[in-house]
Order: structure tokens, then sequence, then C-alpha cells
């Protein structure tokens, strides 16, 4: 197979979330539903933070969203927009 040594196993990729403090929970609690805004996204935001803020994986996360360019979420503590701030330093 000519591109097997680009292939990595899925499992070493996702490994992490294993760990994760937000395993189990609602992807609701993480991410905005259409129309969110103000004071209800504020809100929604800083109770996922509070969920992540203790996670043993945190940093994974937030390096995975982060490489992956991930636009949606809150994801190891960072908002889509904290994200968007650390892409254009």
């Amino acid at each position: 197979m000519k591109h097997a040594a680009a292939l990595r196993p899925l499992l070493t990729t996702w490994q992490w979330q294993a760990a994760a403090a937000c395993r189990g929970l609602p992807s609701a609690a993480f991410f905005s539903p259409t129309g969110e805004r103000g004071e209800a996204r504020e809100r929604r935001e800083q109770a996922a933070k509070r969920i992540c803020a203790g996670c043993p994986v945190r940093e994974e996360c937030a390096a995975f969203a982060v490489a992956l360019g991930e636009r949606h979420g809150t994801w190891g503590g960072l908002t889509d927009k904290e994200r968007r701030g650390a892409w254009r330093n």
C-alpha cells in the first residue's frame, strides 16, 4: 500500500477523549444552538468552561481544536471566539 506511512490509527488521535470531563455530557452544553446570542450564550459558555476547568485533558482538547481549526463550540475551555484570536496571533 503506497500511502500506508501517512495513515495514523484513529484511536491514537482520539484516545485522550476517554478521560475528558465532558465525556457523556450532551453536546449542547458546548455548542451554540442556532440563534443563541447575548447572555444566553455567555451563560452556556461559562458553564462549559467550568466543566473544562477541572478536566485532565483540557490542554490536549484545546490544542486539538486549534490544530484542526475547529470553528464551533467550546473545546478545552476555549470558545470559538477565543480560538479565532489565537489563530490570528
